[in-house]
Formats: C-alpha cells, structure tokens, sequence
C-alpha cells in the first residue's frame, strides 16, 4: 500500500484557481507504518515538539492505473474517508535548512491516522463534499471539495504518470486553506464528512 499526500491544495476564494494552478503539482509519499486505522489513539511523537495537524479527505484506489487519463481517473476511486496529515514542523524546518527532503517529518509512525472509508457510490458529486475538524470540542477546520486547486481526478491522473497505483492505495488530497494548527498531548481530535462522525481519537 502507497500512502501518497498532495500540499497546497485549497484556496479560500476560488477566483485564485486559475491564478495558482500550473500544473505543477506538490506529491509526497508516506509509509504505509505512518497510519493508524480503527480510531486507535495516537502515541503523540517524541521526535517532536510541534505536531501540526490537517484535516484531508483521503481517497482509495479500486483498480490497477498507470498513465489514467483525466476523463476516467474517478473510475479508480472505491472509496472516500478523512484523515490527518501530520507534520513534525520543528523536524521540516531543520531539513529544509540543509534543502532535504519531507520524509522524516511527514512520515514518522502515527503520522497518518485514517477513518473507514464510505463507498464512493455514496456520494453524488466528488466536487462537493463537506467535511470538517473538531478538536477538544471546538471546530477547526471547514472544508469542501469545490475549493480544491486539483480535484481527486487530477491528483490521480498526474501521480499514475509517475508511479502506477495499486488497489489499497490511499491519496491524502489536501486540507483546507484556513484552520491548521499544533496539537498537544492529550488533544482529542474528531473528523466528519457530510456531518457523520468517522475519525475519533486522541493523542496520548
């Protein structure tokens, strides 16, 4: 199983759109010893002291592609749940000080908690699709499909270019412009999609 993430994938307005999107998309991969599944509770990282969280939607591949063209590339999706892209951003920042690469801060063991994912059947239009990020309670990030830069086809198009995806393959596919934060140990962290409660767990 490939665990692949896409950065910088949201706007607040949409009129940015046009503006930003290049084509050059920014993909990093995780190892699949990064997630957590089952609402397990997340050991919060001793390699860091600044554990950045974001909300995604994450995307399954169904089928065997490599080189999928734009117009089929959603026929490769079987299912859709949420998760949290963690980032060490103390580890990121000394990497980047010698230009390396986001590997150990993006890919260290609990750095990937996931729900269960819903058949992609269940959900009319890929390009709306609500969901969001409470923490302690409290909402911290809103997001929606229709504010990505790249939708789910295009994220899946360009990386089948570069790499062929497998079935079992998840795509973490961005997390919204505003809200991402620093969690603390003993953060109890909740995740919805279309206001169903699928991610629930804590750092401890």
């Amino acid at each position: 199983m490939k665990v692949i993430g896409i950065g910088k994938n949201y706007v607040i307005n949409k009129a940015e759109i046009s503006a930003i999107k290049t084509g050059a998309q920014v993909i990093f991969t995780k190892p699949d010893s990064s997630v957590v599944t089952d609402n397990a509770d997340v050991v919060f990282p001793a390699i860091t002291t600044k554990l950045a969280y974001e909300v995604e939607l994450v995307v399954k591949i169904g089928k065997t592609g490599k080189d999928i063209a734009l117009a089929d590339a959603n026929d490769y999706i079987s299912e859709i749940g949420v998760g949290i892209d963690y980032t060490a951003k103390d580890v990121l920042a000394a990497s980047r000080e010698n230009k390396g690469p986001w590997t150990l801060a993006k890919g260290f063991d609990g750095a990937s908690p996931i729900s269960s994912f819903k058949s992609v059947s269940e959900f009319k239009d890929l390009s709306d699709i609500n969901f969001d990020l409470k923490i302690n309670g409290a909402q911290k990030q809103v997001g929606n499909t229709d504010f990505m830069i790249y939708n789910f086809a295009e994220i899946i198009s360009f990386v089948s270019t570069y790499m062929t995806l497998n079935p079992g393959d998840i795509i973490f596919t961005g997390t919204p412009a505003e809200g991402a934060g620093l969690n603390e140990k003993g953060d109890h962290l909740q995740a919805s999609i279309e206001g169903e409660l699928l991610l629930d767990f804590k750092l401890i």
